[in-house]
């Protein structure tokens, strides 16, 4: 039977009780099927066609819920938004009585048998739509990581972390300050690798009443702690003050981390990630690209490659960072990044804001190295990192297919042997 003539359909749903609000979803979604509230990400039953590109990049695993529907009455964005937690499976009885026949059950028995709804294959990409690059595959040389130890459906809900730093890193007045925060977590297990996030769950509820939703971060410390040997870990987080379209709000979660004072307690999820990360093997080449708090999981990544160097146990490759930002007193990390040898690393800042000075973002100053990075293109050691605002990934991936294409290089051969061996990753929001 054809799929248009059946009375079942196989929704595609999100669980808002283990969802993080990482974007990943919507960012990776073809067909724009996939939108959020302030609260919810929902899928349109009308624009979904079942491709399967959004699952296997969701570090939680909470895009990865179906329910079986009427075709004439899937549940609506409506409905989503206002969910809590996702509704149970209708019975056959319940079927029965929205109109489903015989048929129409069977049909429903013989949907629930395929893991996959559709061929892949169906998924309508659009010409050009940077999220298809993307890896989902981790390095084959990263350790090994692990994820959703605690959390809403985890053995334990959460765990507990004391503030045992909380320190300016910008040089921009007080309202729009970005800090560093080392949590420590005592003898409770939080093992995390470069490129892995975390979820703090702010105290209180919102205007409905409802307990706060977790607020992803990505780690910005290494493997072995912010104070290495400790059981501990570090956020880089920006106070926000304004949304996207610049009206203005109090960011629930950064103004309430910004605020916290050594020895204060804060409610931890995770960790979660398991394809952002960073890889192991000697001479592995590393390009980070990033914006603002993106930077997060690249100081993470460089410094563990500096502890190495000064043990003498690494020999790596090159590690060569593009990092923007709207003037240089926003940028963080500044000062510390000018005491990173230059043999060590390759620093390339963009400032899109510097006054008297013309606009130039991460994708410029990638493409005045486009030397250098064709030649890391065509290295099979190269390891491509991208992270920070959603609007920064098409003019990154662009510059890189630009630069590949002047270099006499094949993009779509690049750009598949990027994807498959894991080489370049995408998270921006």
């Amino acid at each position: 039977m054809d799929m248009a003539d059946m009375q079942i359909i196989k929704q595609h749903l999100i669980d808002p009780e283990i969802c993080i609000r990482c974007n990943t979803c919507e960012m990776t979604c073809p067909v724009s099927a996939i939108t959020h509230d302030s609260r919810n990400y929902v899928v349109d039953a009308d624009k979904c066609n079942l491709c399967m590109a959004c699952v296997s990049p969701c570090p939680t695993g909470s895009i990865d819920n179906w329910r079986m529907v009427p075709r004439t009455r899937p549940y609506t964005l409506e409905e989503q938004l206002g969910w809590d937690t996702l509704p149970e499976e209708l019975s056959s009885e319940q079927l029965a009585a929205s109109g489903v026949g015989a048929e129409g059950i069977a049909e429903a028995q013989a949907l629930e048998a395929v893991e996959e709804p559709v061929d892949p294959a169906l998924a309508q990409i659009a010409p050009f739509n940077s999220a298809q690059y993307g890896a989902t595959l981790p390095p084959w040389s990263a350790a090994h990581c692990y994820t959703n130890l605690y959390g809403p459906k985890a053995a334990i809900q959460s765990v507990t972390a004391t503030v045992v730093g909380n320190v300016r890193v910008t040089e921009v007045g007080r309202d729009y300050d970005t800090h560093h925060l080392v949590l420590d977590f005592g003898a409770m297990p939080f093992p995390v690798l470069e490129g892995q996030s975390i979820g703090i769950v702010p105290p209180g509820v919102d205007a409905q009443g409802r307990p706060h939703h977790a607020r992803q971060y990505s780690v910005a410390s290494p493997r072995n702690g912010e104070r290495p040997g400790y059981n501990n870990l570090s956020l880089t987080i920006k106070r926000v003050l304004e949304d996207h379209q610049g009206n203005p709000v109090r960011g629930v979660a950064s103004n309430y981390l910004c605020d916290l004072q050594v020895g204060d307690t804060v409610e931890v999820i995770g960790p979660f990630g398991n394809s952002f990360l960073m890889p192991n093997h000697p001479r592995s080449n590393i390009v980070m690209i990033c914006t603002g708090t993106g930077s997060a999981p690249m100081r993470a990544m460089t410094e563990w490659r500096r502890r190495l160097r000064k043990s003498g146990k690494f020999e790596g490759g090159k590690l060569m960072l593009f990092f923007g930002a709207r003037t240089q007193e926003e940028l963080p990390y500044f000062g510390p990044l000018q005491n990173l040898p230059k043999d060590f690393i390759d620093i390339n800042l963009a400032f899109s804001r510097t006054p008297g000075q013309p606009k130039r973002y991460v994708q410029d100053v990638m493409r005045e190295r486009a030397a250098d990075l064709a030649a890391l293109l065509a290295d099979p050691d190269s390891y491509f990192y991208v992270c920070g605002l959603k609007s920064m990934e098409e003019g990154v991936v662009l510059a890189l297919r630009d630069i590949a294409e002047q270099a006499g290089l094949d993009w779509q051969a690049v750009a598949a042997s990027l994807k498959r061996e894991g080489r370049l990753h995408l998270e921006t929001y």
